[in-house]
């Protein structure tokens, strides 16, 4: 029997990637080259002016970079790619691209620190305005809409909450609106969510989670479903100068290799780890959307694959116990991050939420409490005595 995700365990290793024309390696070579030489002045000409596709200088284009941009492009099933120096080029990226002078930005409250600290704190200086609430309200979404509202930007699963948005929903309002959807889709992979088949305009992953998943690269992804505003998010990119090395863009495509099967087991190990968690008598609550206790597990079975690899949860004790907490684990990794084959723990409010106020962290639903886990693709029953010893110390 032929299982429905078959074609993602194929796309993962063979999409955009075909043997090197010269000699016909497998693995698409590592262009490690600043510039290309043209073959006269006017096909030099006729690169510049678009008339020809080539390659003319690596922040416009690199052979390899264009393999792992195509590669993403066809796992979210968008009309192409853009790779990037970070997830934060990425994004920033798409702000500069899709925000005017004076324009509004609606995000979601708990998304990832620094896409909000840009915001406010620097694209502010240039009018642009922004609020931040709960996008998986799809009525605050409404009554935030400005004449100026320009992008609706939303993270979902969020970070590092696991709060859900519907993005059909947002999508049919954009629409209305005239707005651009834009889904930061890192925390589940076009493994498990595809956003633009939902009707999102803009799909961004950090790469350095869960599509590179091994901890040793930086770099972003933008996908856009449409030609033109491809053509504006490319504009912007080549411009501003946030393009990818192609060394990191061929480590990224060798971890997308693997991809399907490092989602599928670390899944597999988060679902089994919040049913532990949501039983141990020092967890006072488990956020994890294959939970039937998380008040959106019917939106993530209809707009998701399967329910990820991220979950958070409180202790009992509250701060002082989540801080022993994470200092007595010892196979899981105290460390910011996530989507890699390791698991990753570490505490939001102390750290990659530090910048965010404490009054809108508690809005947000970033409570001191919280404790961000990325499981990994370790053995279950590991990572199970490693959490319970922890969590028995932090009594």
């Amino acid at each position: 029997m032929t299982n429905k995700n078959d074609d993602l365990f194929t796309a993962v290793i063979h999409a955009g990637q075909h043997p090197d024309p010269l000699f016909r390696g497998v693995s698409v070579p590592i262009y490690q080259s600043s510039t290309f030489a043209f073959e006269s002045a006017e096909q030099g000409a006729a690169l510049f002016q678009g008339r020809e596709e080539g390659y003319i200088y690596t922040r416009i284009g690199n052979p390899t970079t264009k393999a792992l941009e195509d590669c993403v492009a066809i796992l979210e099933k968008g009309y192409g790619g853009l790779a990037t120096a970070s997830g934060m080029a990425a994004i920033s990226t798409t702000y500069l691209a899709l925000l005017d002078r004076d324009s509004h930005l609606i995000s979601t409250d708990a998304v990832y620190g620094p896409s909000r600290t840009v915001v406010e704190n620097e694209l502010s200086r240039f009018g642009v305005q922004a609020d931040f609430i709960d996008t998986s309200d799809i009525e605050k979404i409404k009554k935030s809409l400005r004449p100026n509202t320009r992008v609706l930007f939303v993270e979902t699963p969020a970070n590092p909450t696991i709060v859900l948005t519907d993005i059909r929903a947002c999508a049919a309002l954009a629409k209305e609106k005239g707005i651009t959807l834009v889904v930061d889709n890192t925390f589940s992979s076009p493994i498990l969510q595809n956003p633009l088949e939902l009707g999102a305009d803009v799909v961004i992953h950090s790469l350095t989670k869960f599509l590179n998943g091994h901890s040793d690269v930086v770099g972003g992804m933008i996908v856009a479903r449409e030609e033109s505003l491809f053509k504006r998010l490319r504009k912007v990119l080549t411009l501003m100068g946030g393009t990818i090395d192609p060394h990191q863009a061929w480590l990224v495509l060798r971890g997308v290799k693997t991809l399907a099967l490092r989602v599928e087991k670390s899944q597999d190990n988060a679902m089994k780890l919040a049913r532990f968690l949501e039983a141990h008598p020092e967890v006072r609550w488990v956020n994890y959307p294959g939970l039937e206790s998380h008040p959106q597990h019917a939106l993530a079975k209809l707009q998701m694959k399967g329910f990820g690899s991220m979950l958070c949860f409180g202790l009992k004790g509250g701060f002082e116990a989540g801080r022993k907490m994470i200092n007595a684990v010892k196979l899981c990794t105290l460390a910011v991050s996530l989507g890699g084959v390791e698991s990753l723990i570490q505490h939001p409010a102390s750290m990659t939420h530090a910048g965010v106020s404490e009054e809108e962290r508690e809005a947000a639903g970033i409570s001191d409490d919280l404790i961000r886990l990325s499981v990994g693709c370790e053995g279950y029953g590991d990572l199970r005595e490693d959490l319970d010893q922890a969590l028995n110390q932090a009594k």
